[in-house]
């Protein structure tokens, strides 16, 4: 048994776990197993259950408002700041697993009793995403929903296996031809949204 006592590595452990099975599912004892140590050590390193899960989220949180900051930063307004979002997001979400099933979870009324996560972290994030849209929607489309349509059809798509419905699609959606193909349908989707 390998023997892991740096937060870092447990709060990866963790964020695996709670991304996985849910925060509620999810027992200390499991995170220490999983971190080749026992609770106690685990306590002493990274705290009680919720203090890791507040841990697990902010740095998630951290990650993706940096990808977000990054396109904030560019300058870029509008249907451009669209398009540039629908790469950003997708291409981040491709590459950090953790992030969207830990949001997946949390969708799910996963760790209901902590309620500061979409306060503290989705709402800012989305307040950022849509300053830099708001000018291209259409009339009568909210521009919330804009950004939250984008990221629900991202995660529903990592997530639910229909797109390998489709004849010919590749075994995995995150082959390169399967991610330009949605890649394509998205730009497509959002065009949808914004002025002519």
């Amino acid at each position: 048994m390998v023997n892991v006592t740096t937060h870092r590595q447990i709060t990866d452990i963790a964020a695996r776990l709670f991304g996985e099975l849910g925060y509620d599912v999810t027992s200390l004892h499991m995170i220490a197993e999983a971190a080749g140590t026992d609770a106690s050590t685990l306590r002493e390193v990274a705290g009680d259950k919720r203090g890791l899960y507040l841990d697990v989220m902010r740095r998630a949180y951290e990650v993706e408002q940096a990808m977000l900051e990054s396109l904030a930063e560019s300058g870029v307004r509008g249907r451009t700041a669209v398009h540039q979002m629908v790469d950003g997001y997708l291409d981040f979400y491709l590459a950090h697993r953790e992030n969207r099933t830990l949001w997946l979870q949390r969708w799910l009324s996963d760790a209901a009793d902590i309620t500061e996560m979409e306060d503290s972290y989705l709402c800012p994030m989305l307040r950022v995403a849509v300053d830099m849209i708001t000018d291209e929607v259409r009339p009568g489309v909210d521009p919330y929903y804009v950004i939250g349509t984008l990221i629900w059809t991202i995660l529903g798509y990592l997530g639910s296996g229909t797109a390998k419905c489709r004849p010919g699609a590749p075994d995995s959606l995150e082959d390169p031809e399967a991610v330009e193909s949605f890649r394509a349908h998205l730009h497509t989707m959002m065009d949808g949204l914004l002025m002519p």
